[in-house]
């Protein structure tokens, strides 16, 4: 049986190297629980960056893998595909949305959102508007569109020239983004949390009054709920705390609870624009992955796990906000259900890596904000465990 050092020492030779990665060799996982090649256990609260939800190998979610692997894998979208469809219609009877084209991907469900308000825009006879309105410290996933509409530097260094038509505005102000918008604009495309950019919420208000805006100047409003949709806010999705429904969202991630899933959710109106031969995707929603999805979205909508994500979230801010007492240099705690986010005033990654040597798993982004994704059935005990654990490292760095 090959060690840990084994196969990193293997996965240095062959694998590229653009991910930063911690010595961790993954073997098997259940529930909130992850297990290295060499049996020992970790505490996930990184649930694969907010992927299982369900926690791991759900089995509702395993059990739909293996009696669709038994039927059909994969076959073209040329054809109709049962359990497309299934997935289809519950994402539409559970949002505001009526149509739902998959993919495999945030990014790709980014994109083809970005591709739908420039068509819809051209069809609409709105003129040749292509301009999106998004917010600095958004995160939109790593193609060159993505990367476009991504309000960060960081996330575009080195790949410039980046795809014309994208501006950039503060999260939560409404008045730079009214100033923003010109005879170009089409979209504005919102985070309604912003999970990569530090955890961040928007004032009270905000989201419906850039509906309103977005109403006032017949512009099209997009939600990436990429991370924190399918419940990982303690609804459904996240743009209901609000009672703001987009034209569009994007999900990804635990929509099918491991498996590689996306999704872009249009209204009848919007979904128009999108015709035989206007976009695509040859493993977008094939047989296996959306059964997957028809799997998590039972689990989702048919028993408690919403209630449980509300419950423990309170119970983490709050064993959170126990440690801010303690520790100095934490700034904030904030969040929503089970995403979320400590600003510390120092470096969080060695926090994480000292976390991780004591069997934690969490991570750290923009530099300066641990953050917290456990798997919507966490417990209790589980949260109790890691929290200790958590102490331990800030009293050492402290």
């Amino acid at each position: 049986m090959s060690t840990s050092s084994d196969w990193i020492a293997r996965g240095e030779k062959h694998v590229m190297k653009n991910y930063g990665r911690y010595p961790l060799v993954a073997g098997r996982g259940e529930g909130c629980r992850l297990w290295d090649v060499e049996g020992r256990s970790y505490l996930d609260f990184l649930a694969g960056v907010a992927v299982n939800n369900l926690g791991h190998c759900h089995p509702a979610v395993v059990a739909s893998l293996r009696e669709q692997a038994g039927q059909l894998l994969h076959c073209s979208n040329y054809f109709h595909i049962p359990a497309q469809i299934e997935l289809a219609e519950m994402l539409c009877e559970h949002s505001f949305g009526d149509r739902v084209f998959f993919c495999n991907s945030g990014a790709e469900a980014n994109e083809a959102a970005m591709k739908m308000v420039r068509k819809y825009s051209r069809d609409s006879g709105s003129g040749k508007r292509f301009e999106v309105i998004t917010a600095l410290a958004s995160f939109h996933g790593r193609t060159i569109g993505t990367i476009s509409a991504t309000g960060q530097e960081k996330v575009r260094d080195g790949f410039e020239p980046v795809v014309p038509g994208f501006k950039y505005v503060p999260f939560g102000d409404l008045q730079a983004l009214r100033g923003a918008i010109s005879s170009d604009t089409c979209a504005v495309m919102l985070e309604p949390v912003q999970g990569e950019g530090g955890v961040n919420l928007p004032p009270a208000g905000y989201l419906r009054a850039v509906r309103e805006l977005c109403d006032e100047h017949g512009l099209l409003l997009v939600f990436d709920e990429v991370q924190v949709g399918c419940g990982r806010t303690g609804d459904l999705f996240a743009y209901q705390h609000d009672g703001v429904a987009p034209d569009i969202m994007t999900l990804a991630k635990a929509l099918g609870g491991g498996p590689p899933i996306g999704a872009m959710i249009a209204r009848e109106e919007v979904a128009a624009s999108f015709g035989p031969g206007t976009h695509g995707s040859t493993f977008g929603g094939n047989p296996l992955v959306a059964a997957a999805g028809v799997a998590t979205m039972k689990v989702l909508t048919e028993t408690d796990i919403l209630e449980n994500c509300r419950q423990m979230g309170t119970y983490l801010r709050q064993a959170l906000e126990v440690l801010q007492q303690r520790h100095c240099f934490i700034r904030e705690v904030r969040g929503r259900g089970l995403i979320l986010g400590m600003e510390l005033d120092i470096e969080g990654a060695e926090i994480v890596r000292k976390a991780l040597d004591r069997g934690l798993l969490i991570n750290c982004t923009v530099g300066k904000v641990l953050r917290f994704l456990p798997p919507l059935v966490v417990s209790r005990a589980e949260i109790d465990e890691a929290m200790e654990i958590l102490d331990g490292v800030l009293k050492d760095i402290s």
